[in-house]
């Protein structure tokens, strides 16, 4: 049984990625943060009696149901009323997540970097983070899932509703995709 302060601890430390990664999904800020706010409520109204270990999993399952109740609430509405905003693009505000933020810098915080380094960084930061956007849905969510979660194998697969074998073919597609996209535009790992 988690205790509230292991609930909180855990909410507090998925905040940001899960933010990330329904930005992803969605490209819209605040629907972002509303799919994250449902899927951290349900948790805790439905799983918050659970093993602490096993939230992490729990989340990121609920995540993913809260982000396809989004999609599937969009296309309704879409279907349902029509206007000229539906024809816009994605709005400026739709990728203004700091990356800088995100980004803690060298180990020894006590090297100085030139303006130069970190306007290089933010651009091979942005550059990586609008690939991994123009992904397909499946290879984004595993990918994101597997490495930027930090995720096994058998918990992305449950989380996704898939088999192993789907979750690393979804990984490789998605590494083999990034690698081509980022060395065409000069970023080498």
């Amino acid at each position: 049984m988690a205790t509230e302060q292991e609930l909180s601890d855990f909410l507090k430390s998925v905040e940001k990625r899960a933010f990330k990664r329904s930005l992803y999904h969605v490209r819209n800020e605040e629907a972002a943060l509303d799919i994250v706010q449902d899927s951290m409520l349900k948790l805790a109204e439905h799983y918050g009696d659970k093993p602490a270990a096993e939230l992490p999993m729990l989340y990121q399952r609920i995540l993913s149901n809260c982000t396809l109740d989004w999609f599937r609430r969009q296309k309704t509405r879409n279907a349902l009323f029509s206007s000229m905003s539906d024809f816009e693009g994605p709005g400026e505000d739709g990728m203004d997540f700091d990356l800088l933020e995100a980004y803690s810098g060298p180990d020894d915080g006590d090297k100085a970097e030139s303006a130069e380094d970190l306007t290089r960084r933010a651009q091979i930061f942005r550059g990586i983070e609008a690939e991994i956007a123009e992904l397909p849905p499946r290879q984004r969510e595993a990918f994101l899932m597997r490495y930027w979660e930090e995720m096994d194998v058998a918990e992305t697969a449950a989380a996704m509703g898939c088999s192993e074998g789907s979750v690393k073919t979804h990984c490789f597609r998605a590494i083999q995709t990034l690698s081509k996209a980022l060395k065409a535009k000069g970023i080498e790992p």
